[in-house]
C-alpha cells in the first residue's frame, strides 16, 4: 500500500492527473506463474507437519519469485517509454488486438470470483445487488449535504454518492452487517457450517497480531529471485498496461480540460509507470500498476482536474500505509463479499475490452473470425495447460516453463492471436477499425501544437532544457521534436497499406469507396 501512492507522485511528471494502482492485468500472469509445478503448494497434511518457520519460507519464495521478476519486467516499459516506441507500436495494434487482450483479463479470472462467491453466495448476491443499485438506478440521485465555503458560510449542497462510491458503499453496508450478525450470533462459528464465512472474525487474529506502526523497506520479504519464464509471463501484463495507459491519458486531458497529450508526454508518462513498477517489486508488491480508469471516470464527474489534489491524496495514502493496524482491518472482509465485488470489477473489465469494438466493422466475417476465435483460443489453451502442467517437453526445462507460462495467460494468447490474424488476414484500415482508432491515440505524424507545450512541460528546468539542443532527440523531453521514426514509419506504413489495398481489390467497375464496400457485400452474400 505504501509503494502505490508513491507511484502516483511519480505520475505527476506526464503532467495529467493520473492515478497509479495494482492492475488486474497482472493477475492473469501471476497465476500462470504460480501454477508451475515447483510452485505446488504442499496437501493439508504435509502443512500440519510444518512448523510456523517453514510455513513462511513457502510464501516467501513465491513473493520473492513474483517481486524479482516484476523488478526485471518493468525494465520492459522503461525501454518503451524512453525510446519512444509507443507512438510506432501503437500504429500496429489495432482494436482486434485490444479486445481480446483486455477483455480476457475479466473472462480468465472468473473462477477466483467463483471461489470467494461460492463460499456464501447469499452474502456475495447481497453485495452483487446493492453495488448494481447504486451504481445503476441510484447513479443521478443526489445526496443533499451540508459545504461550507470562506465568506459564505454553511450552505446546502447534493452530492453524487452513489455515482462515486458504489462498491465502497456496497462493501461497506454488507461488512457492517456482516460484523453484526457476527456479534449477535446469527452466524455459526463451525467452520463447517453453513454462513461461516460470512463471519467477521475467521481472520481476527490478523488485526490483533498486526503492529500499529510499520514503516515499509526494501526487499522486506527477503532478497528477489527471477526465473526467465516469470519475467517473459508478465511482459503480457505490461503490454495490456501501454495500451490502457495510452487511451487513459488522452480521456484524462479531455475531461481535464487539457489539450491532447504531444508525444514527449505519452513517452514519458510510460517512462514513470515502467519506473513504478520497479519499486512496486523493490517494495514487495505482487502486483505492477497501471493509470486507473475509474479516477478519470471521477474527474469527469466531479470536474476536478487539479494534480495537486493527486499530491494530496498521495501524500495521505503514504501515511495510512504505515499503520499496520488500517491494512490489517480489511483483512477482516469476508470473502463472499469480495466474490461479489470481483464479480462486478472483472465484468466491468470485459466490458471495457469490447467496447473498443465500436471501431470495427462487425459486419465483416473477416472481423468476427479474428474476435471470436482469439478469445475462445485465448481460454481453451490456457484452461488445457491448466490440467496438463507438464505436457510441454522441448527438452530444456527452462524453455519449458517459458512456454508454459505464456501458454497459461488467456490475455497473452488471445491478444497474440488477435494481432497476428489483424495483420495478416487482408483487410481495409477502416474495416480493421484502424482509422478511428488512430484518431483517438496517435498524434498522426508525431506533429505537435507547441503553442500548447506549457501545459506538459517540466515543473522545472525548461530553461536549461530548451537551451540545449541534443534535447530535442530525446523522446521524454517536452523539446523532443517527434521525429525519430519519421523516415523508417511512412515507409512501413505505405506498404502495409499498400498490401492491404491490393488484397481487398476487386476485378469490378466499383471504384468508389462505398460502390467498393457494396460490392464487397455482394460478392460476401453470394459466397455464402
Amino acid at each position: 500500500m505504501f509503494a502505490f501512492p508513491v507511484v502516483c507522485l511519480l505520475a505527476r511528471l506526464p503532467r495529467l492527473p493520473i492515478v497509479q494502482g495494482a492492475s488486474y492485468g497482472f493477475l492473469a500472469p501471476v497465476f500462470a506463474i504460480l501454477s508451475l509445478p515447483k510452485w505446488q503448494c504442499p496437501d493439508a497434511e504435509a502443512l500440519t507437519l510444518m512448523t510456523q518457520d517453514e510455513k513462511d519460507s513457502i510464501w516467501l519464495s513465491r513473493m520473492n519469485e513474483i517481486q524479482g521478476c516484476l523488478i526485471v519486467a518493468s525494465f520492459f516499459q522503461v525501454l518503451i517509454g524512453i525510446s519512444g516506441l509507443v507512438g510506432f507500436i501503437l500504429r500496429f495494434i489495432g482494436p482486434l488486438a485490444i479486445v481480446p487482450t483486455i477483455s480476457l483479463i475479466g473472462l480468465s479470472l472468473f473462477r477466483v470470483s467463483a471461489g470467494f462467491a461460492s463460499k456464501e453466495w447469499w452474502t456475495a448476491i447481497l453485495t452483487i445487488v446493492l453495488i448494481t443499485v447504486f451504481s445503476q438506478y441510484l447513479r443521478y440521485v443526489d445526496v443533499p449535504c451540508i459545504g461550507y465555503t470562506r465568506g459564505v458560510g454553511f450552505k446546502r449542497l447534493t452530492l453524487p454518492i452513489f455515482k462515486l462510491f458504489p462498491v465502497i458503499l456496497s462493501i461497506t453496508i454488507v461488512w457492517l452487517l456482516c460484523a453484526i450478525l457476527t456479534a449477535s450470533g446469527a452466524l455459526p462459528d463451525n467452520p463447517t457450517a453453513h454462513g461461516y464465512w460470512s463471519r467477521t472474525d475467521t481472520k481476527l487474529e490478523v488485526l490483533n497480531t498486526a503492529p500499529w506502526f510499520r514503516f515499509p523497506y526494501p526487499f522486506q520479504w527477503g532478497l528477489p529471485t527471477v526465473s526467465t519464464a516469470g519475467v517473459i509471463g508478465l511482459l503480457a501484463g505490461f503490454m495490456s498496461s501501454i495500451v490502457e495507459s495510452v487511451g487513459d491519458y488522452y480521456a484524462c486531458a479531455r475531461l481535464a480540460g487539457a489539450p491532447p497529450p504531444p508525444s514527449h508526454a505519452i513517452n514519458r508518462g510510460m517512462f514513470m509507470e515502467g519506473l513504478g513498477c520497479m519499486i512496486d517489486g523493490v517494495w514487495g508488491s505482487a502486483s505492477g500498476t497501471t493509470s486507473y480508469s475509474e479516477n478519470i471516470g471521477a474527474i469527469g464527474i466531479t470536474k476536478v482536474g487539479s494534480r495537486r489534489v493527486i499530491q494530496v491524496a498521495a501524500v495521505v495514502m503514504m501515511l495510512f500505509g504505515t499503520i499496520g493496524k488500517f491494512g490489517a482491518l480489511f483483512v477482516t472482509i469476508p470473502e463472499p463479499i469480495i466474490g461479489g465485488m470481483f464479480c462486478v470489477v472483472f465484468g466491468m473489465v470485459t466490458a471495457i475490452g469490447l467496447s473498443n469494438l465500436q471501431f470495427v466493422d462487425l459486419n465483416s466475417t473477416r472481423n468476427l473470425f479474428i474476435l471470436g476465435f482469439s478469445i475462445i483460443f485465448g481460454l481453451v489453451l490456457p484452461t488445457w495447460l491448466g490440467e496438463h502442467n507438464d505436457v510441454i517437453k522441448t527438452g530444456n526445462k527452462a524453455l519449458n516453463q517459458i512456454i508454459t507460462v505464456l501458454c497459461s495467460t488467456s490475455m497473452f494468447v488471445g491478444g497474440v492471436t488477435g494481432f497476428v490474424l489483424d495483420n495478416t488476414v487482408p483487410g481495409t484500415l477502416a474495416e480493421r477499425g484502424l482509422l478511428q482508432w488512430r484518431k483517438q491515440l496517435v498524434v498522426e505524424g508525431d506533429t505537435e501544437d507547441r503553442t500548447n507545450g506549457s501545459t506538459y512541460d517540466f515543473p522545472f528546468g525548461m530553461n536549461l532544457v530548451r537551451k540545449v539542443s541534443c534535447f530535442r532527440y530525446v523522446p521524454i523531453c517536452p523539446t523532443f521534436s517527434g521525429r525519430l521514426y519519421s523516415n523508417l514509419l511512412p515507409q512501413i506504413l505505405r506498404k502495409s497499406n499498400s498490401q492491404a489495398g491490393n488484397a481487398r481489390q476487386q476485378p469490378t467497375e466499383c471504384s468508389p469507396p462505398p460502390a467498393e464496400s457494396s460490392c464487397e457485400n455482394r460478392e460476401s452474400s453470394h459466397t455464402g
